[in-house]
């Protein structure tokens, strides 16, 4: 059975510190029924480390650094998630665990034609996205927290840097899937409604290659999940032929 695991902020740490842990980890613990004594694993910015949990009382609490942890959980290459914004922002919330689950790196709320962006409403909901991608961080003991950038314009992919860039199209393009390669990739699917023409035909001219994730429409909650899996498995028979 794995341990609980906290994400921190970096600090310097030595063996037999104590650190204190904050309101959020506080209530954590005491859903999970934890005691002093209770072993824990923290993150202390990009360093994880066994820990026992030293005191818990009220609104405070305190874990007592064991040894550093050396374990590699991070995906070989950086995948870059650029996400199209919902009209349903709550759709977002859905995503966002199982692709941090799967080892995205960064998260890029996209404004696509469909979106039916509002500015206001999609801020207020970036706190909420942030603690979401560290709770499934944290259920997923993943090593780093995934990078949540403000949403940017359609027009940002055009020239957006990386060098493997997919995009997944629901039409038939009569093109073969492209082979994965060990190095960063960034992809992007539609919103609700799909991709207009227009958005394809620029994004193909950007070099971003489109991707069949099979001969059946996919909702756009499912559509980035999906290809982020079939990504995995590539990545694990590259490295593991």
């Amino acid at each position: 059975m794995s341990l609980p695991r906290l994400f921190l902020d970096a600090l310097p740490a030595v063996e037999g510190q104590l650190v204190p842990l904050g309101p959020e980890a506080v209530r954590h613990l005491k859903a999970l029924r934890l005691k002093p004594g209770a072993a824990l694993e923290l993150v202390l910015g990009d360093q994880a480390w066994t820990a026992d949990l030293a005191t818990l009382d009220q609104g405070r609490a305190t874990a007592r650094l064991v040894a550093p942890l050396s374990e590699d959980r991070e995906p070989p290459i950086q995948l870059q998630a650029c996400l199209p914004l919902p009209a349903q922002l709550s759709l977002f919330d859905e995503w966002l665990p199982p692709l941090v689950e799967l080892g995205a790196t960064l998260i890029q709320p996209v404004v696509y034609d469909r979106s039916e962006f509002d500015a206001g409403r999609t801020r207020a909901r970036m706190e909420r996205w942030a603690r979401i991608i560290q709770s499934a961080s944290e259920q997923s003991h993943r090593a780093k927290l995934p990078e949540l950038r403000p949403p940017v314009p359609f027009a940002a992919l055009l020239t957006w840097k990386a060098p493997q860039k997919w995009v997944a199209y629901e039409l038939i393009t009569a093109r073969a899937n492209p082979a994965l390669v060990v190095d960063t990739l960034a992809f992007t699917s539609g919103p609700e409604g799909g991709i207009t023409d227009g958005e394809f035909a620029a994004l193909t001219a950007a070099d971003w290659q489109p991707v069949s994730l099979g001969r059946s429409i996919l909702r756009a909650v499912t559509t980035p999940v999906a290809l982020l899996g079939a990504v995995q498995f590539e990545l694990g028979r590259s490295l593991h032929p």
